[in-house]
């Protein structure tokens, strides 16, 4: 199994290119699902979730292809299954976005309940009840739920909580309904934006995206497109935590500041000097990182899939911090590695309080979880000697190439197998 091996301490310096969006490119993918065209992406990121998807699709009739950097999935009409079992989807929770589409292009679809990272519990309820809405008759058997509708009908569902996999199902299963969908209480991630561009392309009736509100009017068919994924801001962010928490200094290429903005602001508030272009953002650490309470929240708040990183930089803030998780309940996790490595925290619940700072040294740590990998990734390059993070398969799922990029930035990182 492979594992990383980090000798720190390293200040990260240099520039680093931001990978396409990984928790948009799933989606995306699925949305080959609405139509019988080839669907040509561009920019998506070789990460262990996008090949697990891309199995995913093959067996639902999709046949995928690399060309010129861009990845073309083509659907094929052959009498293709509308199942989605168990052992394709138990490692990835992002499955369940077959389910709109499949039900709004085929009349039915079954898929195993999802699985991923061990991070809460993460129903699909709001998922299968904005079905329900548009005419869907639902059913939970065995470990699977099944939805069936001859015609999907447009009508008004307000999400009970925003849920970003549960918004982007039901604005591709809308896309397909007859008449007007009104969605209220949506997510507002720039994947639901980057989503939206797409299904558009397509040639979907898709307003307010980004918004609470959506209208949808539904269309008998939709078309091939080709379309660009946004850059990845949870793994740009990453980079960027790593150099205040160095105090290096970090260039970030081909990233979306506006996508950023809650991570930029903090970090300002750290201490970081940013500087924004149209196509490039800058931070340069402080000599003197200041501690911030920090509090996740669905977007435009502070992301829940950087709060571990940050928990780390916390951990070399001068005085006392706190962070409050509200999205995920069981996401500190990665709390009692980095207390191996040197780390005071202490955690009550939702909430984890962080003295620092305190000189981290390296240690044998154990990834939880996609997020918790980076964060213990962070720590080992800021750390004292040698490190090993265990189980990195968890970062393999949504980082491209993490050793190589941090090598570039100065880091001394390598994988063992």
């Amino acid at each position: 199994m492979d594992r990383f091996r980090i000798l720190g301490p390293s200040r990260l310096a240099g520039s680093v290119e931001a990978s396409g969006a990984k928790n948009a490119s799933l989606p995306a993918m699925a949305a080959s699902l609405l139509s019988d065209e080839p669907l040509v992406l561009g920019r998506v990121p070789r990460v262990r979730d996008i090949t697990t998807m891309g199995r995913l699709l093959e067996h639902l009739g999709v046949s995928r292809a690399h060309e010129d950097g861009r990845l073309v999935l083509t659907p094929r009409d052959n009498g293709n299954p509308d199942e989605a079992p168990y052992e394709l989807v138990k490692t990835m929770r992002a499955s369940v976005l077959v389910l709109g589409p499949l039900l709004a292009r085929r009349g039915h679809a079954r898929v195993s309940l999802p699985g991923g990272c061990a991070i809460g519990v993460r129903p699909i309820d709001q998922h299968l009840a904005g079905l329900e809405a548009l005419g869907a008759e639902v059913s939970l058997e065995h470990g699977y739920v099944e939805v069936r509708a001859r015609h999907l009908l447009g009508g008004r569902f307000r999400f009970a909580m925003p849920t970003v996999t549960g918004t982007e199902n039901l604005m591709m299963a809308a896309s397909l309904a007859r008449g007007t969908t009104v969605l209220d209480n949506c997510a507002r991630e720039p994947e639901i934006v980057d989503l939206a561009r797409l299904l558009n392309g397509m040639g979907a009736s898709i307003e307010g995206a980004g918004d609470e509100r959506m209208v949808i009017e539904g269309r008998e068919r939709l078309h091939g497109a080709e379309h660009r994924i946004i850059a990845d801001r949870i793994e740009g962010g990453t980079y960027l935590i790593g150099a205040t928490m160095t105090r290096g200094d970090v260039t970030l290429l081909g990233a979306e500041a506006a996508d950023l903005a809650p991570l930029l602001h903090r970090l300002a508030e750290n201490g970081a000097d940013i500087e924004i272009s149209p196509d490039r953002i800058r931070v340069r650490g402080p000599s003197e990182i200041r501690p911030r309470d920090l509090q996740t929240a669905p977007h435009p708040g502070f992301p829940t899939d950087l709060q571990a990183q940050y928990m780390a930089l916390m951990t070399q803030a001068q005085g006392v911090s706190e962070i409050s998780e509200t999205v995920f309940e069981n996401r500190f996790q990665h709390a009692p590695e980095l207390m191996r490595m040197g780390a005071d925290i202490r955690v009550d619940g939702g909430r984890a309080q962080i003295h620092g700072p305190n000189p981290l040294s390296g240690a044998q740590v154990m990834a939880t979880d996609l997020r918790a990998s980076a964060c213990l990734v962070l720590a080992g390059v800021a750390a004292r000697g040698e490190t090993e993070v265990l189980r990195i398969y968890h970062l393999d799922r949504g980082y491209e190439g993490m050793e190589l990029k941090l090598q570039k930035l100065g880091a001394h990182v390598e994988r063992l197998r």
